[in-house]
């Protein structure tokens, strides 16, 4: 009789290493990529003023540039109330039908009081050649806040005063304006995502019979800002901010006016450091300034503006001193 080997006593086969196995198993599937967050349209962040969404452009594109010495000095004698007084020494642009610019010398000296409150806000300044302003913000209720600036003077039909009403919603900001000469305005801005807002404006000079509407858009990440302007005067307003760092970024902006044909452009820094900041430009028109402001200790700060136009042969150095309580 032939021997059998049963099934039972056959040796089973090796077991396969666990790189082996690995060989042997599909391969696993890759993850899923994050699906996009959903945006909630009902809950969008609030924008930014409609008067303010060119800010940070202006922030480096529009330095407070002066020409001369200036010298001002803030003394707080209380929590909210403060005295200022402001020394300023230079010269004044005439209008001129030459190339040239015309300038006169001229100086002033300026006294200023000061009431900051939480819900309250009052500054006054009195000039020595008659000139008086005053600024008023008073917080109605949480998202009402009343605005006033007034300004007098000497000399006629130079007398100005406008009163600004802000409603801040959720997602929205409306104003509406009222100011001498007629003057009647309203603007409203609407967040349509959580980057990108979109606003629109309208006036009324009833003195001289004018009137004028405008629409705005801004987008805005962490990293840049991006806004457009055009209005029924012929101003077309483009600008753009790349944030660098925290203490770097760059702006540039682009303006046409249709009625007189004028186009300018124009590229600027804003630079941060340790004791300084630094604000600079140069646009098409061959005008370059910069702006310093170095903090020489605490409450004390020098200030070094300069601008050049060669074109006009304009030429602008200025140098001041801020003292203030800390």
């Amino acid at each position: 009789m032939g021997s059998f080997v049963s099934h039972a006593d056959s040796p089973s086969p090796p077991l396969p290493s666990p790189a082996g196995l690995a060989t042997l198993l599909p391969p696993p599937k890759e993850e899923k990529e994050k699906a996009p967050e959903k945006v909630d349209y009902f809950n969008l962040p609030c924008p930014v003023p409609f008067e303010e969404i060119q800010r940070e452009a202006l922030m480096s594109l529009k330095p407070d540039l002066f020409e001369g010495l200036r010298f001002d000095f803030t003394k707080g004698l209380s929590q909210k109330f403060s005295l200022s007084h402001s020394v300023f020494m230079g010269s004044t642009e005439l209008p001129s039908q030459s190339s040239e610019t015309v300038k006169v010398p001229t100086s002033h000296y300026e006294f200023g009081a000061n009431f900051l409150d939480p819900k309250l806000m009052l500054i006054g300044r009195m000039m020595t050649d008659g000139r008086m302003s005053a600024r008023v913000k008073c917080d109605l209720t949480d998202n009402l806040i009343m605005k006033v600036n007034a300004q007098l003077t000497n000399e006629p039909h130079y007398s100005q005063g406008m009163f600004n009403f802000d409603y801040k919603g959720h997602d929205y900001r409306a104003q509406f304006q009222i100011g001498n000469n007629a003057f009647y305005g309203g603007n409203y801005i609407q967040s349509i995502t959580p980057n990108l807002s979109l606003g629109t404006e309208v006036f009324w000079l009833g003195q001289q019979r004018k009137s004028g509407i405008g629409f705005a858009a801004r987008y805005n990440t962490d990293k840049m800002v991006a806004t457009g302007q055009v209005a029924s005067t012929g101003i077309v307003a483009l600008s753009y901010v790349q944030k660098i760092s925290e203490k770097v970024s760059l702006a540039s902006d682009f303006m046409y006016n249709h009625m007189t044909r004028d186009v300018t452009s124009s590229f600027g820094y804003d630079y941060i450091l340790r004791q300084c900041r630094l604000r600079g430009k140069v646009d098409s028109n061959g005008c370059i300034a910069a702006f310093l402001e170095e903090r020489l200790n605490m409450g004390v700060n020098f200030i070094l503006s300069a601008e050049v136009d060669h074109r006009k042969k304009d030429y602008k150095f200025g140098f001041g001193l801020t003292v203030g309580d800390a």
